[in-house]
């Protein structure tokens, strides 16, 4: 099959770049490579085919396929030789007057058949597009770093895209062994909008010190199946590129209060403390290899009281089964008896407010988290509350290690920090899907090739049941009184009438 874009337009050849001009060239299309520092596009030639040296040692190219694709990568050096491409992808600096102004140079260089995309990350495709005579053929055609391995690519119309563009930019992600996703010309489009829950919100659990930036990595990675924890995946990426999106999302939706942005990372850019390239960032880093605290021992008891559980503790049944495995002598009366430990499992709730509520002595509270089944996490995580006990904490957090399950113990907050989280994720999609910024399907493969999670937020929603998360969002509204934690429409239609988040409207 011949490919949709034969010769193919490379502007501004660093990573992204090189790594777009690499699978391109791979798809068969001739292409030509353009930056506007001198011996920087020839470097990046240079780059590319020490991959495909690599390929080749590998058995993942031969070697007449490894010297055709380097037949096919030119250099350009003015934005004349870029004339006769049918495709111009560029990928310079995020910066709109920049981008405007060679979009401007393009559409003179150009025939009005060639299709311009740009790889802009959080940009309007739109606004980049405005001042064209022939915006029609401007799209956005969001690559991730690194280009051959990340296998998804957005494809985003602005608002006087032509269709086709759209539909060939898709057609030739295809032929380059990616998979595209339509998005509408929205701030951050798929990707970027759906990865604010994870990262903001885990932030604001550490800014109201709950638990420290380790505790809450261990957290998500053992209860919900991340690959990274959020402050793992900050020192990744670096804050140097994380807040700046953060910023930029938050502004372009007029300071909406889902995307608000942490003092923590703002502080930590501004004192270069951006992560591991940097050497220290929430983790300090020792050859490369992040310096991880370890975490505390389980308390030594001599005596693990009897245990009573609210009757209205989430997964009541479930947690009733987990004493008795463990080997807990469990209280059936109407209430606790004055020496017992007392446990309760709210969804949002703080277990301060619990207490209070069904008349706890909290003194004598734990919460434990159970919006997860037990059975499918490698981790258990308990609240405190201020008024606990030291030798009811020990307790509780030695009475649930003893089948060697890691437990953590975080101090007492409006939700646990996996709900939290989870919550925050699930209702950002479906924000994304209320606004009709892409379809549902689209959002799903979206998140998990962008951004590596476990399951899509819809699936994730699905699986830990809508009507929870609801609960812990309606919940944390009411602690916190905070419009960041108001359901979507979207999740609040689905969440009642007990529809798969995938369900499509008729």
């Amino acid at each position: 099959m011949s490919t949709i874009f034969a010769n193919v337009g490379i502007v501004g050849t660093g990573a992204m770049g090189r790594g777009i001009a690499q699978i391109a060239a791979q798809a068969k299309s001739t292409v030509t490579l353009y930056d506007t520092q001198a011996g920087v596009a020839l470097t990046a030639r240079e780059s590319i085919c020490a991959q495909w040296d690599k390929m080749l040692e590998k058995g993942r190219l031969s070697a007449e396929e490894a010297q055709a694709c380097k037949d096919r990568l030119l250099i350009g050096t003015s934005l004349g030789d870029l004339a006769n491409c049918n495709l111009v992808i560029e990928a310079i600096v995020e910066r709109l007057d920049v981008k405007k102004a060679l979009f401007a140079d393009l559409e003179a260089a150009l025939p009005h058949s060639a299709v311009l995309a740009s790889n802009t990350s959080s940009l309007s495709v739109t606004a980049i597009a405005a001042q064209m005579k022939h915006p029609d053929r401007v799209a956005g055609y969001h690559f991730f770093n690194p280009v051959p391995i990340m296998k998804v690519v957005e494809v985003i119309a602005g608002i006087k895209t032509a269709s086709s563009v759209c539909v060939d930019l898709a057609n030739y992600a295809r032929q380059m062994g990616h998979t595209p996703v339509m998005a509408a010309d929205t701030p951050g489009f798929i990707v970027n909008h759906a990865g604010r829950g994870y990262g903001t919100e885990a932030l604001r659990i550490v800014g109201e010190g709950v638990a420290d930036f380790a505790t809450i990595d261990r957290i998500l990675r053992d209860q919900v199946g991340f690959k990274l924890g959020p402050f793992e995946l900050m020192d990744l990426t670096a804050l140097d590129v994380s807040h700046p999106v953060m910023e930029s999302i938050y502004r372009q939706y007029y300071d909406e209060p889902r995307y608000r942005p942490s003092v923590i990372t703002a502080q930590r850019l501004a004192g270069g403390v951006v992560g591991k390239k940097a050497g220290e960032g929430f983790y300090s880093y020792l050859n490369g290899v992040a310096q991880v605290p370890e975490e505390s021992p389980v308390p030594e008891v001599d005596t693990i009281p009897p245990v009573w559980v609210s009757p209205r503790a989430a997964r009541r049944m479930e947690l009733l089964q987990l004493l008795k495995d463990l080997g807990a002598a469990i209280e059936t009366g109407a209430s606790p008896s004055p020496h017992a430990l007392t446990l309760v499992a709210p969804l949002g709730f703080d277990i301060t407010t619990v207490a209070v509520v069904e008349r706890l002595d909290p003194a004598r509270t734990v919460g434990i988290d159970m919006l997860i089944d037990d059975a499918a996490t490698k981790r258990r995580v308990l609240a405190t509350n201020p008024a606990l006990r030291q030798d009811m904490r020990d307790a509780a957090h030695a009475l649930f290690a003893l089948d060697g399950k890691a437990v953590s113990v975080i101090r007492d907050s409006g939700g646990f920090v996996t709900q939290r989280v989870v919550a925050t994720i699930v209702n950002i999609a479906s924000d994304i899907c209320q606004q009709h910024i892409c379809s549902p399907q689209d959002l799903e493969t979206a998140v998990t090739l962008g951004l590596g999670y476990p399951l899509g937020p819809l699936a994730m929603g699905n699986r830990y049941g809508p009507t929870n998360v609801l609960e812990v969002l309606f919940n944390m509204q009411t602690v916190y009184g905070d419009p960041r934690y108001r359901p979507s429409p979207w999740l609040r239609r689905r969440g009642a009438i007990g529809l798969s988040l995938m369900h499509e409207e008729s």
